[in-house]
């Protein structure tokens, strides 16, 4: 019996073609994939909604909750075994990770995009929807929250970041690798994830700032932050942690108004903690209440932060959510 699955799509170059006369890649008015739905009924039976067609910089996070909410609703009036969405690249991860945070279903939510828009020379889009549509329907998938497919590789949404401007193997999980693999024949998990996180949330009305720290940085753009009324700021800091003295008033300043502030590192792999005593060192910044999370980009940790300050019931306990 052919497995029920929900494919929603919201636009990206997976929808786009190149434009003949200027070469550059553009929005289709009709989404070139809902003309193949003949082929992927073989696969699965297919309910298919268009939620957006966007290019991937111009999603939000309010598009990002109604998604959520269409997710809700649509599985709350019908029993889909799995979900699909088609979603462009630049900002993919960050709506996997939202999507992780904000839905607790046991059938899978996959995503996935493409690198090559549907008229280019070896267009992935369609291969890559069909490989989700795959892993979608696997019972091995179920209870692993959102997944990311894309160049036969299964990710968690957690660890999954774009790596490429250009190549099809763009998306790769640095320090710890994809969790499964599609092949021709089988749908192949290796790893699966060991907790997972719900928070409610119902409207995004706090605001969260993120700052990429470089040598020699000044405090004047986290006084910015604070004074453009930004409710949390993520700050990507050196190494394990760790800032430019200059900046250290303007955090305090920060946190003495109860403002979060949430410290990951620049690096790939790694660990941020807070190790060195020196001025604008991570143990000194941890100790003035600088929050420090692992495993997270500064992109995710601020959505993160954001969806902790947007808590619907009660407020979260900060240090213990970013622990």
């Amino acid at each position: 019996m052919k497995k029920k699955i929900l494919l929603i799509h919201t636009g990206g170059t997976i929808s786009m073609h190149v434009s003949e006369d200027t070469g550059a890649v553009v929005p289709d008015t009709i989404n070139p994939l809902t003309k193949e739905h003949e082929k992927l009924e073989r696969l699965a039976a297919i309910t298919e909604i268009e939620a957006f067609n966007l290019p991937s910089p111009h999603m939000t996070p309010e598009h990002m909750l109604k998604l959520r909410d269409i997710i809700n609703d649509q599985l709350a009036h019908a029993a889909f075994d799995g979900v699909v969405i088609t979603h462009g690249t630049d900002t993919l991860e960050e709506t996997a990770y939202f999507l992780d945070l904000t839905t607790k279903f046991e059938a899978p939510i996959v995503m996935t995009g493409a690198m090559r828009s549907s008229n280019e020379l070896g267009a992935d889009g369609l291969y890559n929807l069909v490989a989700a549509i795959r892993v979608a329907s696997d019972e091995d998938a179920r209870g692993k929250g959102v997944l990311v497919v894309m160049n036969d590789e299964i990710h968690q949404a957690v660890n999954v970041t774009k790596t490429s401007t250009s190549s099809v193997s763009t998306f790769q999980s640095p320090q710890y690798g994809p969790i499964g693999l599609v092949t021709k024949m089988t749908i192949h998990f290796h790893h699966a994830p060991i907790t997972r996180e719900f928070v409610d949330v119902q409207s995004l009305t706090k605001r969260v700032a993120m700052l990429k720290v470089y040598a020699g940085m000044d405090g004047d753009l986290v006084d910015a932050v604070i004074d453009a009324g930004y409710d949390g700021l993520v700050l990507e800091g050196l190494g394990q942690g760790n800032v430019p003295p200059a900046l250290v008033p303007s955090i305090q300043r920060m946190i003495q108004k109860r403002l979060p502030v949430v410290l990951v590192s620049r690096c790939f792999n790694g660990i941020a903690q807070g190790v060195y005593g020196y001025d604008g060192g991570g143990k000194q910044l941890e100790d003035m209440g600088v929050l420090f999370t692992t495993g997270l980009n500064g992109p995710k940790a601020r959505l993160r932060l954001l969806i902790g300050l947007n808590q619907y019931q009660q407020p979260l306990e900060m240090s213990r959510f970013f622990q």
